[in-house]
């Protein structure tokens, strides 16, 4: 083709002209990747990361007794709520409420009544009943007196002698008086009030030994047993040393736990029914180690736990609290001997092969660069 004819045909396709430098551009950048690559040096393939160093401390594990902590409430050790046993008027108070009391002291008298008067006849009564029965006694031993007489004579002794107890009884129980030694919590009646067989009047407390209630959850439950000796913390900072006297075999519906109660001395009547109180209770003996909270790590699933060393390799061991301590917390599972990483924990993983050095020998290093 004539240059002329050329340069008239790209001339009225310039197009061809924007292709073709296209192509020859795209050529040349190719062959300069090639050459670079062939060119470039190859990285090395077998150089190794350095490893982390940590410093680690021996644990040796020692028996620790699993304690659990409960919160409860003192409450009276025996409460009787005294009611009247027979109706009258209300003649006499003898106390008021917060006094103390004595077992047996009357704490409020009813009116007698005719009560005194049945009493009297009922006495005479069996004065005539029993001559009766002693002569019908001495008839029938002489042959002279049936057998269907002298049984007649025998109920209406026993008759007459129930009625003088029955007299006796109501006398007595016009005193109302204290079951035991304690406190009149609460008096219902006033002086000059009519009260009817069975209306309240007093609520009486024993303080002398203090009951303090609880609940145990049903984890716990079966490892506990009567007698046992707890540690109390009352909310003043007081502590005592109490017994557990009663542990419940049924379980609240609502709670799922078992209510238990521990009784401890109360002095002079000193602590009040109602105050809170912090109950210590020892379940059993396990092998532990005691680390401080800083030596604690997590795993990449967010686990708390410790990082051990198991031949220069890091090992994630999940926490077992047996119990925990101002200046520590107890742990359990870790066998009785356990390497623990205590520094540089936090820059390594599970499974990761470390350079390790124990407390002392960091120690005699930090020493030698001071010197």
């Amino acid at each position: 083709m004539p240059i002329s004819q050329s340069g008239s045909f790209f001339s009225k396709r310039p197009w061809l002209i924007s292709l073709l430098c296209i192509v020859i551009l795209s050529v040349w950048l190719g062959l300069g990747v090639l050459k670079a690559e062939e060119t470039q040096p190859s990285a090395p393939s077998d150089t190794a990361a350095p490893l982390a160093r940590v410093v680690f401390q021996t644990f040796h594990a020692q028996q620790v007794e699993k304690k659990i902590d409960l919160y409860g409430r003192t409450a009276p050790d025996r409460t009787a709520k005294l009611g009247a046993e027979i109706a009258g008027k209300i003649i006499k108070l003898n106390v008021r409420k917060g006094d103390s009391v004595k077992a047996g002291q009357s704490i409020a008298q009813i009116d007698l009544g005719d009560l005194q008067i049945r009493l009297e006849r009922a006495q005479a009564m069996l004065n005539v009943r029993q001559q009766e029965f002693n002569a019908s006694k001495s008839l029938k031993s002489k042959g002279l007196q049936g057998e269907v007489a002298y049984s007649t004579a025998a109920a209406n002794l026993t008759e007459a002698k129930a009625m003088v107890s029955a007299a006796k009884l109501a006398l007595r129980n016009t005193s109302v008086k204290a079951p035991f030694s304690g406190i009149v919590d609460h008096l219902y009646i006033e002086l000059g009030d009519f009260v009817s067989v069975g209306d309240p009047v007093a609520t009486l407390i024993d303080l002398d030994t203090l009951i303090i209630e609880a609940d145990v959850s049903e984890r716990h439950i079966q490892q506990l047993v009567t007698s046992q000796p707890s540690q109390i913390r009352f909310i003043s900072g007081d502590e005592v040393t109490g017994k557990l006297r009663y542990i419940s075999r049924v379980s609240s519906e609502s709670t799922n736990t078992f209510p238990i109660e521990i009784e401890v001395p109360n002095p002079n009547q000193r602590i009040p029914a109602g105050v809170s109180a912090e109950v210590e209770l020892a379940l059993d003996e396990q092998l532990a180690i005691k680390i401080t909270p800083a030596m604690l790590a997590l795993d990449e699933s967010g686990n708390l736990g410790v990082k051990t060393l198991q031949e220069n390799r890091v090992a994630f061991i999940p926490i077992k609290l047996v119990k925990a301590e101002q200046d520590g917390v107890w742990l359990t599972g870790l066998g009785e001997q356990v390497d623990i990483i205590v520094l540089g924990q936090g820059f390594v993983r599970d499974g990761d092969n470390v350079e390790a050095i124990s407390v002392e020998q960091a120690n005699q290093i930090a020493q030698q660069q001071d010197q």
